[in-house]
């Protein structure tokens, strides 16, 4: 178990030295301070409930009212409770996060949203239409029922357990026999047996006291977080779908990049070198400007040949026009090791998905020739229900890891941004398989 200090009432319990910390004079605070808290409580909501009060009284004659008699008051209610019952439920909600501190130490946020300030009516609408406030309401009603029977409860054992020890007291200071619970003691000698009942009792009712309220408390977190968790759930979908927009944008701008620069920059760069091509042809070998001419023809071939390189590596043509297993099959022609590519795919994937598998099929096969010594490789990839697998193995020496700057911390960072994950098998002495899973759909064009 770990020695960290508890931070509820409920892992306190378990400790050896319970007793001997704050935690049970904690929980004893908080059953004093929930039954005027659920009376406050239970007033206005019984007010809200009158019509289905009423209805509860009537027992087995409800039966003889007349049916419409019956619905007009379970609407009543409902609009009652519906209507004014938040009112109640959110300064409530307030209240018990605030008092939740004495069995709980963590903090607990709530549910609710920021209203708009520029509508004077987005507070009610706002409040009305979140979970945090209805989850606030169901509370009130546990509060007002349930728990305030079981805090009753618990403090009027606590109650009986003071009278067993004060008993010899309580009969030396009355006149007569003194009633304890369904008994009676008339001397200090009946009593004392009572006095070590109630002492016992004073170790062992700690425990049911903690459990109680420390179950009291968890679920008032639950109800009156719950509306975090939802809100939570609401923007880490929004994240989730923000991101996919934004990696559509970066791959929608990466082929315009491709696009222009094949089409433009690349473009004029081959007239350029024909033209230097023609004018090295045309000026005799012995004049002052043909070695300027041949350099800068040269030059001007080197760079094609460069840009060339750039344009795949931002988004290569071949990806674009025919898909994803023309282009890594291209990959593996232009490997310095031997590739073997196996890649069946039953039609073309999502943009983001292609580009990030061939991306990372491109790094493996980079790490593969500058770090695995390996003298061949192969390739696998599938789809099987909207899931791409992609499999990269060597027969290298093995001992790949992402802490040593091999590019591998990028790949699973790549594969993550689209919810994919990323495996890799590399003892020492090989061999080295990395796998990664895409999640797709189906993208026929």
């Amino acid at each position: 178990m770990s020695r960290r200090n508890p931070r509820t009432l409920l892992e306190s319990v378990t400790r050896r030295r319970f007793l001997l910390t704050g935690w049970p004079w904690r929980a004893l605070a908080y059953l004093l301070t929930t039954p005027p808290v659920a009376l406050a409580c239970a007033v206005p909501l019984g007010l809200l409930g009158l019509p289905w009060l009423f209805l509860l009284s009537r027992g087995t004659g409800l039966a003889r009212l007349p049916l419409g008699v019956l619905a007009f008051l379970l609407l009543l209610g409902a609009v009652l409770l519906g209507g004014f019952g938040p009112l109640l439920a959110v300064p409530l909600g307030g209240l018990e996060r605030a008092r939740l501190r004495l069995v709980d130490s963590r903090p607990v946020a709530a549910g609710h949203r920021t209203p708009p300030a520029r509508d004077p009516w987005s507070w009610f609408r706002t409040r009305y239409t979140e979970p945090a406030t209805w989850l606030a309401l169901g509370y009130a009603a546990l509060l007002a029922t349930v728990l305030l029977v079981l805090s009753g409860a618990a403090l009027a054992l606590l109650l009986l357990v003071g009278v067993l020890i004060a008993a010899p007291l309580l009969v030396v200071s009355g006149e007569g026999a003194v009633s304890i619970g369904v008994t009676q003691v008339a001397t200090v000698g009946e009593a004392l047996p009572y006095t070590l009942l109630g002492l016992v009792l004073l170790v062992v009712v700690p425990y049911p006291m903690a459990l109680l309220a420390g179950t009291h408390g968890l679920l008032a977190r639950t109800l009156l977080a719950g509306g975090t968790h939802a809100r939570l759930r609401t923007e880490l979908v929004e994240v989730s779908r923000s991101r996919a927009r934004l990696v559509d944008a970066f791959e929608a701008e990466r082929r315009r990049i491709e696009r222009d620069l094949h089409d433009g920059a690349q473009q004029r760069l081959v007239s350029l070198t024909l033209q230097l091509g023609l004018a090295r042809v045309e000026i005799p070998a012995d004049s002052p400007g043909a070695a300027a001419v041949a350099d800068a023809h040269e030059q001007a071939k080197v760079f094609m040949m460069e840009l060339r390189e750039l344009i795949r590596n931002i988004h290569p043509k071949v990806l674009t026009d025919r898909g994803l297993p023309a282009a890594v099959r291209d990959l593996a022609d232009q490997s310095a090791v031997p590739v073997t590519v196996d890649a069946e795919l039953p039609g073309r994937l999502p943009n983001a998905v292609e580009a990030t598998a061939y991306f990372v099929v491109a790094e493996a096969l980079t790490n593969i020739a500058k770090h695995s010594g390996g003298t061949a490789a192969r390739v696998w990839a599938r789809q099987r229900d909207d899931l791409l697998t992609l499999e990269v193995r060597d027969d290298g020496r093995g001992g790949a890891d992402p802490g040593r700057g091999t590019g591998l911390t990028g790949l699973a960072d790549r594969v993550a941004v689209i919810d994919g994950r990323m495996l890799l098998s590399s003892p020492p002495g090989g061999p080295t398989l990395l796998r990664v899973e895409l999640p797709c759909s189906r993208n026929d064009p």
